[in-house]
């Protein structure tokens, strides 16, 4: 594998740069997509070895792009960790295009037992947003530390499963904590209504009713139509929903809109339920991102 990354590394690196390979082929480097498993492969690795995370604080997974620097980190790196699923559509061919250098990836989506959505545009389809489930994103724990520990170059795998482990009872506490705290929550009023279907896992794991979505599916960048947005209205009447969770990164014009045409009184709430925010925001970890929606979904459902 290192001949084949040194060879990539000065062909490609030289086209970028204009010469000057900017990467020594001796370096270990992970390349992760998403900000989520971004944050987790990190703990999990420490200084073992470097970690590039390819999506911003507080972007759109379903949406955001690479640069040309980015891809070829992915076509040289030790190894790939990626969702997967479909949720990062707009980095899933530079995936492919890493595969195709025989770079080892990791499609964390498919080995978690994935769940299909229920209803909406995708159901019948895998639900990519296992996250929101933590003793799923355990076994990820568990996962990630033996991919690294085989594929990485140089690690230290008794730190590395060291480290597993202790990140590992960090996410089972937080479990236990929102188990308890959301049992705390009437079950009339445990009902999710969101800006597309993203808590399905979370719903499933705490006994949550998911009564619907303004999108009705598993991704930002589809759209409603004027028959879905009545049947949630009517919906949200119904069940006498409380509030709407949208995410940080979507516009809530959608979801304002929504609550004026239903004429009830319904709180509009922003979650981080797809990207982290940078250091200095509400979510700035996997750890700080669930306890930061824990207390808004709480607040909106118990006021």
């Amino acid at each position: 594998m290192r001949a084949r990354k040194l060879f990539a590394t000065l062909a490609v690196g030289a086209l970028l740069t204009g010469g000057a390979a900017c990467t020594s082929a001796d370096e270990s480097r992970i390349v992760v997509t998403t900000n989520i498993l971004g944050d987790v492969v990190t703990e999990i690795v420490g200084g073992e070895a470097e970690v590039s995370v390819l999506m911003k604080p507080n972007a759109d997974p379903h949406s955001f792009a690479i640069s040309a620097r980015e891809a070829y980190t992915m076509q040289t790196a030790d190894l790939v960790v990626y969702n997967g699923l479909g949720l990062e559509e707009g980095v899933l061919h530079h995936v492919e295009a890493a595969k195709s250098e025989k770079v080892p990836t990791v499609e964390v989506g498919t080995r978690i037992d994935p769940m299909e959505y229920g209803d909406g545009d995708a159901a019948g389809l895998p639900d990519p947003h296992f996250w929101t489930d933590p003793t799923r994103m355990v076994t990820v724990v568990r996962l990630l530390a033996g991919e690294i520990i085989e594929h990485v170059d140089g690690v230290d795998a008794r730190a590395v499963r060291e480290r597993a482990d202790a990140y590992a009872k960090k996410v089972g506490e937080l479990d236990a904590d929102l188990a308890r705290r959301f049992a705390a929550i009437p079950s009339e009023r445990r009902v999710l209504v969101t800006n597309h279907h993203v808590f399905g896992y979370l719903a499933d794991r705490y006994d949550f009713r998911v009564i619907g979505a303004i999108i009705p599916s598993g991704t930002t960048l589809a759209s409603p139509s004027a028959s879905d947005l009545a049947s949630l209205v009517t919906a949200i009447r119904t069940h006498r929903v409380p509030a709407i969770f949208v995410d940080t990164s979507q516009p809530a014009k959608l979801a304002e809109v929504l609550v004026s045409e239903a004429g009830v009184s319904v709180k509009v709430i922003a979650l981080y339920s797809e990207s982290l925010s940078e250091a200095d925001g509400g979510a700035p970890s996997y750890l700080g991102m669930m306890r930061f929606n824990t207390e808004a979904i709480i607040g909106g459902l118990s006021g």
